[in-house]
């Protein structure tokens, strides 16, 4: 809810706060992966000084708006030997910040207008949200009926914004079966093996929609099963909750 985050003039979730010595602030979920990421291969930096390298930079979108971005967000911080580590070729690095971009660009806009495509999908997803998050019954009630029909108009706009077919679906098929042919018949992960940051983005965006109809339906028409069900249980390995 809006008052968990009044603390911060950044108005977006997620926002990591770390104790790194003094309380340190991390915003926008690419930037948190990458210094993370940084951070955990690295050691000769503070917390804090990888944070530096990736400073906002003021610019306005097409609507007027004001906005923060991160314009090297995609990038880890490493020095030559690191980066020969975690990418043995330029081509891996690459095709990861590529596919990270393109989760963030456009996989990440097809959420809402599928979730909320409809009334009933509307009111099932916030059924879900005030379930699983920090409500009152007033609160739980108000948030779930206003919510949905709020966000199914929003929904809407969304579609016409990002430029959506009539059925949106079809536009969420195509990306997702977009994602599993670019990690290919010969790979487990585009990161080989093992899950690498570019899996991590497109994971995360997708596993929004579980429990919903548009999940059911992506795991239904789509060819990512496969791929979704080995990330889980990689995840459910590490022990980590997403």
């Amino acid at each position: 809810m809006r008052k968990e985050i009044k603390f911060s003039s950044y108005r977006k979730v997620p926002i990591l706060l770390a104790n790194a010595g003094s309380p340190l602030q991390l915003n926008d979920s690419s930037v948190i992966i990458s210094a993370i990421k940084t951070y955990l291969i690295s050691r000769r930096n503070s917390l804090e000084e990888i944070v530096s390298f990736y400073p906002p930079v003021k610019t306005m979108t097409e609507q007027g708006k004001e906005v923060f971005e991160y314009e090297n967000k995609y990038w880890l911080m490493l020095d030559e030997k690191e980066t020969k580590r975690v990418y043995p070729v330029k081509e891996v690095r690459v095709e990861e910040m590529k596919w990270r971009k393109w989760a963030d660009d456009w996989l990440v806009h097809l959420i809402s207008p599928n979730v909320y495509r409809t009334p009933k999908e509307a009111l099932a997803s916030f059924d879900y949200i005030v379930r699983e998050g920090k409500f009152g019954i007033l609160e739980g009630l108000f948030a779930k009926y206003v919510g949905a029909v709020a966000m199914f108009f929003v929904s809407k706009r969304l579609k016409k914004r990002h430029r959506l077919r009539d059925d949106v679906r079809e536009d969420l098929y195509e990306a997702v079966n977009e994602w599993v042919k670019a990690v290919g018949k010969n790979r487990l992960f585009m990161g080989g093996n093992q899950p690498n940051l570019a899996d991590l983005a497109v994971y995360g965006v997708l596993r929004v929609m579980e429990g919903l109809e548009a999940f059911d339906d992506m795991m239904v028409h789509t060819n990512v099963q496969p791929w979704y069900q080995r990330m889980e249980q990689v995840i459910e390995k590490t022990g980590v909750a997403i």
